[in-house]
């Protein structure tokens, strides 16, 4: 134990002092150098920071879990997330950095208009509050709790172990918000990114040569003998993810959380121009590329393990399998990777989620004056209110249901794909009118909330009881046709007379010159996810 609690103890503060030794000289005292670290993100960095961003115990826990309940369907989430990265790469980056958008609602505000910025920008400050940050503190929790066994170390009982986690993780991150803003936590990020790739290929790797007493390709020839249905990802109607999904609803998703989820593509926004950011987003992609590995296999290799005594939860797989299968001497460092996962995560949601109160709300109605200096001081303030929150609100939530990724997907649903909606038409449609977009954000979240929300009678409804009995991915998709069709209707009859969007118009903040390798690059991306594809299918080793 005393192992586990230096080498956990070192590694993470070894990871804090380097970021802030190597970003010591960077000025973070203005809102451009504290929100979006100067515009001075590389490439290397970005794609680290966008990995970790994304990469925390909601997939470790939750896809994995997906894993042992049913199959490979659920690295739709991972793969389709490269081919998501290529069209942010090629079509949104590019417009997001002529304009110079420092918030996703920026852009919102200046092809509709200020109302509507305003909504958009609830819609995520609500997301982010009451679901996104609260989520990854419990989900992180459990994982640590879990595989650590916190309730036995310290000998407390499961809520106040939950809660230890809880605090420890938004202690730490509230220390990297006042430490120096994105810079720091995207360099923490790239050093943590390291140790994820090591520590999570760790956990498969340990866990099949646990199967095949001490061979690995043995152990994975085992699993995959006795479950080869297990190691299909083409899903259907009631996997995780069918795979008719990845053409409607799980597009529209992985669109909006790679290029319109502000807490993700403020990474790219603070990219030193769009070579860098390009570079950053295509790289990531090839990452996800390698996720199904330490994402969803270890899961099945859980359930080949645990499969005489299986799990009450199916999210307690990943815990489970790391506890039973990782060398002591190795805890300590797994435990620290697992941490600046978790906590990388966390940081992103409060930096973006203060990103957004400040230079939407704070700055231009409640104090219009304010120095850089004030609205960053501010800033820190309101991240210190926002973690005490959200360490208050997670542990109310240890009541979530089974399949906790899944579940935090469908209720992303209320605000993801109905903002994505306005961001898509407004930039390949300019006669659309403000008003229009406000109807469909109102009628598009009240539609979907009465597909997802359970209440007696709706099935009696023609429309309403047929989308309530299909997929909630689906549903999204459905939702976002007669979206759009209402908004061109709309742009015909009642165009809008005062709209000044030009998306060709570079405000030359950073330069636009665009990779001369992301052509070339994203070719063999998308020849990749076809490959995955065709390996984890009844054509490949499934069969």
């Amino acid at each position: 134990m005393l192992l586990t609690i230096v080498s956990f103890v070192g590694f993470t503060g070894l990871v804090l002092g380097l970021s802030y030794y190597l970003t010591r000289k960077n000025d973070s005292s203005s809102q451009e150098g504290y929100f979006l670290a100067g515009r001075g993100l590389t490439g290397w960095i970005i794609a680290a920071s966008l990995l970790l961003t994304n990469l925390s115990t909601e997939q470790m826990v939750g896809l994995n879990g997906q894993g042992y309940m049913f199959n490979m369907s659920g690295m739709g989430f991972e793969i389709g997330a490269s081919l998501a990265l290529i069209i942010v790469a090629f079509f949104f980056l590019p417009r997001y950095l002529k304009k110079g958008y420092a918030t996703i609602p920026d852009f919102i505000g200046e092809r509709y208009d200020a109302v509507t910025k305003q909504f958009v920008n609830f819609l995520f400050l609500a997301g982010y509050v009451l679901i996104l940050l609260p989520v990854v503190l419990y989900s992180g929790a459990i994982g640590m709790g879990g595989i650590f066994d916190i309730m036995g170390v310290f000998n407390v009982d499961y809520m106040t172990a939950i809660i230890i986690v809880v605090v420890a993780i938004g202690v730490l991150g509230v220390v990297y918000s006042l430490a120096g803003g994105l810079r720091i936590m995207a360099v923490a990020d790239t050093l943590n990114g390291i140790g994820l790739i090591i520590g999570g290929l760790m956990i498969p790797i340990f866990a099949l040569m646990y199967v095949g007493g001490g061979d690995m390709l043995g152990g994975l020839k085992t699993v995959i003998e006795a479950h080869p249905e297990k190691f299909n990802a083409i899903g259907g109607p009631n996997d995780p993810v069918p795979f008719l999904t990845m053409f409607t609803g799980m597009f529209l998703v992985n669109l909006f959380y790679w290029g319109c989820n502000q807490t993700i593509i403020q990474r790219a926004l603070a990219a030193k121009n769009l070579k860098e950011g390009q570079k950053g987003l295509l790289l990531a992609a090839v990452f996800k590329l390698i996720g199904p590995i330490y994402l969803i296999i270890p899961g099945i290799v859980a359930f080949h393990i645990f499969q005489d005594n299986p799990l009450q939860i199916g999210d307690m797989a990943y815990p489970m399998l790391v506890n039973k299968v990782l060398p002591f001497y190795l805890t300590g460092f797994f435990a620290a990777v697992l941490f600046g996962a978790i906590l990388s995560s966390f940081n992103a949601a409060l930096n973006s989620t203060s990103t957004l109160f400040m230079l939407n709300i704070y700055k231009p109605y409640i104090k219009p004056d304010a120095t850089d200096k004030q609205v960053v001081f501010a800033g820190k303030v309101v991240a210190v209110i926002l973690a005490i929150f959200s360490m208050c609100v997670a542990p109310l939530i240890a009541k979530a249901p089974s399949g906790l990724f899944n579940y935090l997907q469908m209720v992303n649903g209320f605000y993801n794909v109905p903002i994505f909606t306005l961001i898509i038409f407004g930039m390949l449609n300019k006669r659309a009118p403000a008003w229009a977009a406000k109807v469909t954000l109102v009628c598009f979240i009240i539609a979907y909330g009465l597909t997802q929300i359970p209440f007696t009678g709706k099935e009696a409804i023609p429309l309403l009881g047929w989308l309530s009995g299909i997929h909630y991915l689906h549903v999204m998709a459905i939702l976002f046709v007669i979206a759009v069709a209402f908004m061109w209707l709309t742009g015909i009859y009642w165009p809008t007379k005062n709209n000044t969007y030009d998306d060709a118009k570079d405000l030359h903040v950073v330069d636009t010159t665009p990779w001369n390798k992301a052509v070339v690059m994203s070719v063999a991306i998308v020849l990749c996810v076809f490959a995955v594809y065709v390996i984890f299918s009844k054509f490949g080793i499934a069969a």
